[in-house]
């Protein structure tokens, strides 16, 4: 009989940390999680000391590009490579930073998202 108390109350455990998970997670925005959303304040803390990093605010290094024209420079995803080895040209000031393949993919996401037509 105890051994089946036992398991009532690790029912009863388990349903309250179900149901706790369940609250938790549905006051998280869905789209908290998009790869956009995400590379934002990796850009922010990496590149926003030089670069312009929003739609229109100005780059405050005169030689970094403001990201939202970067593809008129280049491919957007030619990105990937550099930023996986550590951006080393630039402006001659640029610190260097390695990303991982994740954050790779959401500063992509995030810059994509800035470029004008």
């Amino acid at each position: 009989m105890s051994s089946y108390m036992g398991n009532g109350r690790r029912r009863r455990r388990c349903r309250w940390a179900c149901a706790l998970a369940v609250v938790l997670l549905g006051s998280v925005p869905a789209q908290a999680n998009s790869l956009t959303e995400r590379g934002q304040p990796l850009v922010e803390f990496n590149c926003a000391r030089c670069h312009a990093i929003g739609k229109t605010d100005k780059s405050t290094h005169p030689d970094a590009p403001a990201f939202r024209t970067l593809s008129k420079r280049y491919p957007i995803t030619d990105l990937e490579e550099a930023l996986a080895e550590g951006i080393s040209t630039g402006h001659p000031d640029m610190p260097e930073w390695v990303a991982s393949p994740d954050q790779i993919d959401a500063i992509i996401a995030y810059i994509s998202s800035l470029q004008q037509s």
